[in-house]
């Protein structure tokens, strides 16, 4: 569970930032809870302040506070973290408060809210308030709404929040670099009156994504798009905790994008409506069913449905290669190709070499040998077999009879007799195929003829 850590361990951390902090009370910073367990942490219920119905962050947490005089206060501390992002896999990440992204933030439409922010990072770094209507003197962009917060320097940033909805937070400071460490947050404003948009259960997580070479643990930061690791809270299939829901609930999942792509993301079994983005909650009247939504970068989705059918839905995003983890890039197809005598060959010199695609890309059941802090390209057991997913992809699982607040596992669901698909016996005819367009049966494929290609290259193209 959460442990808590005091602030003020030595008097040259407290000197440094004092003069900074000094107008909202440098002497009694509120503490700066850490967290370092990556399975998902209950609700927080709210222990003070206005009552809401709290969120549940997947593989995350949310930000216990203080109210002093009025005022909601939280303390962040950015600095270097390890997240575990499945069993065997860790990375050297930063992030805030022992893990990356930082735990949530859960406020109420009206608080006056004031959170301090600590630098242990070994540069500069700000905080950006990602959809808030605040003073721009609070927005958190270094150089154009206040000074970089330098490494071992404590800001505080104060404002109302004015309005409920779904938000992020993340650094505007060397922001290629502290994102793609893992440097973010989610934020929920909550409605003033906790019955306005209620539903029974509320996740959230974002989506980030990261270039960690095998064997190694820290993050490329320059990569532009070729990222190997696809996440949803830096987490990977099958790391990720599922979302469980009982019978008959509404749920709601809320979804921030801060990757550099966009991601379409599909629920099974299940249609929703897009009830609210980090712009607000859409009317109803224009809402529509759906079930996939994409979620562009820097945008905020949340989506609702009626929990109707019991089962273990898959939830995933519908990039393909955005359910793999541990990418190989430039790896060239293979089906059709028989290589068996040159395998036979290669692993008279590499014993533990394996053949990949030549049948195609199925790689759930291979066990070949993995470099130290790598995962496999697929992986994840289910009740049948390989599930042969990575990355973001997660299962919802909707169970009949669970108490209100059970979030626990409930395991594999069991169909029911007569509602699952089954073998056909054997000893079936051949079926019958279809003719072709000109008449008679289809011709049968022969292996191609040989082509003479005449390649010209054009002139003119210096440095193409």
């Amino acid at each position: 569970m959460i442990s808590r850590r005091k602030f003020l361990r030595g008097a040259g951390v407290a000197a440094l930032g004092a003069s900074l902090v000094s107008r909202a009370g440098a002497a009694s910073l509120p503490e700066a809870p850490t967290q370092t367990m990556s399975a998902t942490q209950p609700p927080l219920a709210p222990p003070s302040g206005r009552p809401y119905n709290p969120v549940v962050t997947l593989n995350g947490w949310t930000l216990p506070w203080r109210m002093k005089d009025g005022w909601k206060e939280f303390h962040l501390v950015a600095e270097p973290v390890v997240r575990e992002l499945a069993p065997g896999m860790k990375a050297h990440l930063w992030g805030y408060n022992g893990q990356s992204p930082g735990p949530t933030i859960e406020v109420v439409e009206g608080d006056k809210v004031r959170i301090f922010v600590t630098n242990k990072l070994p540069e500069h770094t700000t905080i950006h308030w990602h959809g808030q209507r605040l003073p721009n003197g609070m927005d958190g962009v270094g150089g154009l709404n206040q000074p970089q917060i330098s490494p071992g320097k404590t800001f505080a940033y104060e404002f109302t929040a004015k309005r409920p909805g779904t938000f992020m937070y993340h650094p505007h400071a060397d922001e290629m670099t502290q994102m793609a460490m893992g440097m973010m947050g989610f934020w929920v404003t909550h409605p003033r009156d906790p019955g306005v948009q209620r539903v029974d259960r509320d996740f959230v997580f974002l989506l980030n994504a990261y270039d960690v070479d095998p064997g190694s643990f820290t993050p490329k930061v320059n990569t532009m798009l070729d990222f190997n690791l696809w996440t949803f809270n830096s987490r990977v299939f099958p790391g990720i905790d599922p979302m469980v829901a009982r019978k008959g609930d509404r749920v709601r999942i809320r979804i921030g994008n801060l990757t550099m792509t966009n991601h379409p993301i599909h629920l099974h079994g299940h249609e929703f409506e897009v009830t609210g983005t980090d712009g607000g909650w859409v009317p109803k009247s224009a809402r529509w069913p759906e079930v996939t939504t994409d979620v562009a970068v820097g945008q905020m989705r949340a989506i609702e449905f009626v929990a109707s059918d019991p089962g273990d839905w898959a939830f995933h995003c519908h990039k393909a290669h955005h359910t793999m983890n541990a990418m190989g890039h430039n790896v060239p197809t293979l089906i059709g190709i028989d290589h068996r005598d040159i395998a036979e060959k290669i692993r008279k010199l590499v014993p533990d070499y394996m053949v990949m695609g030549d049948t195609g890309g199925a790689m759930g059941g291979m066990e070949m040998p993995l470099p130290e802090n790598t995962l496999p390209m697929m992986t994840g057991k289910g009740p049948y077999g390989d599930v042969e997913m990575g990355g973001m992809f997660t299962v919802v699982k909707i169970r009949d009879g669970l108490a209100r607040g059970d979030y626990g596992d409930p395991g594999w669901y069991a169909q029911p007799p007569g509602t699952q698909a089954y073998e056909v016996a054997d000893g079936l005819a051949e079926p019958a195929r279809s003719a072709s367009p000109g008449g008679g049966s289809m011709p049968s494929v022969s292996k191609p003829k040989s082509i003479e290609l005449n390649i010209r290259k054009p002139s003119g193209h210096t440095g193409h």
